[in-house]
């Protein structure tokens, strides 16, 4: 990213933004590039919120044809075209963003992401996936920790009026203003591997509730072999009965982990479009911060949940990686 001025058609574009952030910070996002896996409501906020910032790239991944599910909370897709004729996700999503800001190189990769090979990751600076397993959060993140270069890792899930992302920015140096005063941070992530496997009694006592149940439902998904929410009312007691054997294993009383939040995370599998904006916002956000290098980053879980309007920054890190 580095090396290359902003051209002229660039420094007027972006002009607002530059006297915001910079020129510097403009040209590293001008020159960026970025992978997004998994097209619904939350993501499609944030494709929009940084085609308008002018990243260089936006790649997307989502082999999932169009249906009219899909409509509600993605505002990408256009409720009046009925002529999608089986298009993917990827595909309807990467015809709107292009209209908002032709500067930006928008395209689209067809296949699973978790057969890529490691080197596929090499070519981006942040890497977005949503709708996705366990499994597959694990393992992407993984292979991105595995190149030479830093890469950038989010996760971010969207259910009913509850949101959640994560980040991983690995060992993640930038510079932040104090008075006049320009100061150089370091932080040091844990991987998604890493951060939810730090036992719960380790943790400080006021968590978010948020947390403890989007790691339930996370891994009854997991263990039922459903994709992320393929769940209903119906899975209450196998739910339930998980939590129950998660907190004594973890010696956490299951009042941390609430009836009535669980409930909700089962039946409102659907995007709430307030939330989306809410999400992808701040998404769109920690992504711009971490490619410019400016401004201090979100470490390392984000949760918001309409009911009480409250958002909270957990540090889930072990160790050798809390600040």
């Amino acid at each position: 990213m580095d090396g290359e001025e902003l051209t002229e058609q660039e420094t007027a574009l972006y002009d607002r933004q530059i006297r915001v952030w910079g020129a510097d910070a403009q040209r590293r996002l001008s020159k960026s590039h970025i992978l997004v896996c998994g097209l619904k409501g939350t993501v499609a906020e944030f494709c929009k919120n940084i085609v308008l910032a002018g990243v260089g790239s936006v790649t997307l991944v989502d082999d999932r044809v169009v249906t009219d599910e899909s409509l509600p909370a993605n505002f990408l897709i256009l409720p009046h075209e009925n002529h999608y004729n089986g298009k993917t996700l990827a595909e309807v999503c990467c015809d709107s963003l292009k209209e908002f800001n032709p500067m930006v190189d928008v395209a689209v990769e067809t296949g699973d992401i978790s057969t890529f090979g490691v080197e596929f990751f090499e070519k981006f600076d942040a890497v977005i996936i949503s709708c996705c397993s366990l499994g597959k959060k694990k393992l992407i993140n993984q292979k991105c920790r595995k190149l030479s270069k830093r890469v950038a890792f989010y996760t971010v899930e969207c259910r009913g009026s509850c949101g959640e992302m994560f980040v991983d920015l690995q060992d993640y140096k930038y510079s932040k203003k104090k008075l006049e005063e320009t100061i150089e941070c370091q932080i040091e992530y844990p991987s998604f591997e890493e951060a939810i496997s730090v036992p719960w009694r380790a943790l400080p006592r006021r968590v978010s509730k948020l947390y403890f149940a989007m790691r339930v439902i996370e891994q009854f998904e997991d263990v039922e072999g459903r994709n992320p929410g393929e769940t209903s009312i119906a899975d209450r007691l196998g739910v339930l009965k998980l939590r129950k054997e998660l907190c004594e294993t973890n010696s956490l009383d299951e009042s941390q982990i609430p009836d009535a939040l669980l409930e909700r995370l089962l039946t409102d599998t659907r995007e709430f479009p307030p939330v989306c904006a809410i999400i992808g916002g701040i998404l769109g956000q920690e992504v711009i911060k971490a490619i410019s290098g400016k401004g201090d980053p979100l470490k390392n879980f984000f949760f918001f949940d309409a009911m009480d309007g409250k958002g909270l920054i957990e540090d889930i890190s072990g160790p050798s990686t809390r600040s």
